[in-house]
């Protein structure tokens, strides 16, 4: 049985803050800067004066296999940056790093006031209301300017002077930089306060060291320290489970440290810097409309391009095993987890990084061509990282009608099987190994031979977060659906020029006047690609009614020749005999027979007709299946 690789001990807080500007204990280089604000910090020095405790830090014994670059703790002198750390700090770097700036630093402490101001304090605790137990402590824990002077009537006048000792001495502050040595300051106070007149004061500091400062110096943090044979693994869980400074750290956190401590600069690349634009931005402005904030694959994540980068290492490596004449479980496997983005070299980065770019850009050039234009509509933000490495795979051998055909079919098999919604790395490795090979005359990849789409599905797919829903819109506009008053195909410029997006043919209203369910009137069966004018037009009225209006024209457009309305409903896949009747149940039975067979030819397959239905209830609330009844803006 494998033995424990942590301890739990409780250190001395002064210790921890000693060994801080030290430098025996630094923080790995991936931990974010110190960004606490005035009244958390004032919360903290009230609870260690209290002896309460603030929570346990985690620790990571250095000279293991996990080899981040350090830096010293926010403040720290730089002799600490000259000196090998004995330990990387975790879990706490804000209490540390607040602690030892109001402590040990001896400088003022630059800080964020509670209206998000950046400021310079410097903080004291009030001796006759923190022995005031009526007194809530952090009333008595104050924060002055750097000149220690705080003013009062728009600077007019002086509310408090603590710019002397003398002043402090007689204003019974005390500074918390001196929470850990307060003998000098005592002789000071006591020669202020000297005679016998004064001793009631004199013993109300020795009544404030006993209950107060000593609690700072026997404050004991209790730490939990990783061993320095804790695996990377252990460390990216760490962070996803228990770090409390915010957002969890991931594996790109991880690996930028690891890299550093190479001298490569992986968030550079990622984020860029005053002089050039880092991988992000180009991937944001890729096919990016101008009047938009981003294009398709804006959504795209640092960990994301780490995966790509991953499966070609990692394949690289299965080939190499397989030359080597290794077989079965010998092989390595071809992988982008976090296991396998963890053990990613930097060779390896460097290698594919460009590769790899270049698949993103051709992912999102062809999504373009599957009528899919903006992050809302994307049916899986998942499925754009098998879909580049592929296309980084097989550079420009996507151009041939051949392949393009097959990677469309792939593409709406995963979308209409539903297939990349959860537990996904497993099926974003197979796809990178199959699809190539299905390319080049193998078989077909599971994804597509995996998919099940069954007839009845199309009822239930009610919700705008549905990769089947998005996918049924997307699909329509690639067949050559045309706007109802205009009659424009939704290419990319109509598309963003007339705020396009999904509608109802029969109206909400209609449907509720006629005693028609939501879970009926809502299914995607109902809906379609308008525009925001066409759907104003068409209101809320039968759509009897609403094709009268367009025909006879309005201030909204000019008459429509019946005939040519028609067409342009039967390329929505409607009936218009039946909306012109207003026949919704003859509509829905139609259009459902329709659009299964528009998605039949997309994926290649059949559609399931067997009895039975799918497990569990959808639960989609009101607002995810509503109609779209404002002007949506590309993202």
């Amino acid at each position: 049985m494998a033995g424990t690789t942590f301890q739990t001990n409780p250190i001395d807080l002064n210790k921890l803050l000693d060994d801080c500007h030290g430098g025996l204990i630094q923080l790995p280089d991936f931990q974010r800067s110190w960004v606490w604000d005035e009244d958390r910090i004032k919360s903290l020095i009230a609870s260690v004066s209290r002896a309460f405790p603030v929570g346990a830090l985690m620790s990571l014994d250095t000279g293991g296999p996990v080899n981040f670059k350090p830096r010293p703790v926010e403040g720290a002198p730089s002799e600490a940056s000259n000196t090998n750390p004995q330990s990387l700090l975790l879990d706490g770097q804000q209490r540390m790093t607040s602690l030892y700036q109001v402590t040990l630093r001896g400088k003022v402490v630059e800080t964020v006031t509670p209206k998000k101001k950046k400021v310079k304090r410097w903080f004291y605790i009030d001796i006759r209301k923190a022995l005031d137990e009526t007194v809530d402590r952090e009333e008595a824990i104050i924060g002055v300017p750097e000149d220690k002077i705080e003013k009062s009537d728009f600077g007019r006048s002086v509310r408090l002077d603590l710019s002397t000792l003398e002043k402090e001495y007689a204003e019974l502050m005390y500074p918390v930089s001196q929470v850990f040595d307060w003998d000098r300051w005592q002789d000071g106070f006591d020669k202020h306060w000297k005679g016998d007149q004064n001793e009631e004061t004199r013993e109300l500091f020795r009544l404030f060291k006993k209950a107060i400062l000593e609690n700072f110096k026997y404050y004991r943090v209790p730490v939990i320290t990783l061993d320095r044979s804790t695996s990377k693994e252990a460390v990216c869980v760490v962070f996803e489970k228990v770090n409390t400074g915010g957002k969890a750290l991931d594996a790109f956190e991880l690996v930028t440290a690891m890299y550093a401590a190479s001298g490569h600069e992986l968030r550079k690349d990622w984020y860029g810097d005053d002089k050039t634009k880092g991988r992000l931005t180009r991937l944001k402005d890729t096919l990016r409309p101008a009047d938009s904030a981003a294009g398709i694959i804006a959504g795209v994540g640092n960990t994301d391009f780490l995966q790509v980068i991953s499966l070609f290492h990692t394949r690289e490596r299965r080939r190499a095993a397989e030359a080597a004449g290794k077989t079965g479980k010998e092989l390595p496997a071809v992988s982008g987890n976090r296991q396998a983005l963890l053990n990613l070299p930097l060779d390896a980065y460097t290698k594919y990084e460009a590769q790899v770019e270049r698949g993103f850009i051709q992912a999102a050039k062809f999504l373009h061509t599957l009528h899919i234009y903006r992050i809302f509509d994307l049916p899986y933000q998942s499925q754009i990282v098998p879909l580049a490495a592929i296309l980084a795979d097989i550079g420009n051998g996507w151009e041939n009608d051949a392949h393009r055909a097959k990677l469309v079919q792939w593409y709406w098999n995963g979308v209409f099987g539903e297939l990349y919604g959860s537990a996904v790395e497993t099926r974003i490795a197979r796809d990178f190994m199959e699809v190539p090979t299905w390319l080049a005359g193998g078989p077909e990849p599971s994804t597509v031979s995996e998919t099940l789409f069954r007839a009845d599905r199309l009822k239930t797919m009610r919700m705008r977060l549905s990769a089947a829903y998005k996918g049924v819109n997307a699909l329509l506009m690639k067949e050559g659906a045309q706007d109802f008053r205009s009659g424009q195909k939704f290419g990319h410029t109509v598309f963003f020029g007339e705020n396009v997006d999904i509608h109802h043919i029969f109206p909400q209203d209609w449907c509720k006047t006629n005693g028609i369910k939501p879970e009926v009137y809502d299914s995607i069966i109902n809906k379609t690609p308008l525009s925001y004018r066409t759907n104003r037009v068409i209101g809320g009225v039968a759509p009897s009614a609403y094709i009268a209006r367009l025909e006879h024209g309005n201030e909204n457009g000019s008459a429509i020749n019946p005939v040519k309305l028609d067409s342009f409903l039967k390329s929505h896949l409607i009936n218009p005999e039946l909306l012109r009747a207003d026949r919704f149940e003859a509509f829905i039975e139609d259009r459902q027979r329709n659009l299964l067979a528009l998605i039949e030819e997309a994926t290649g397959k059949s559609a399931y007709t067997g009895d039975g239905t799918e497990e569990g209830i959808d639960v989609e609330g009101d607002e995810a299946a509503a109609e779209s009844d404002r002007t949506l803006v590309a993202v």
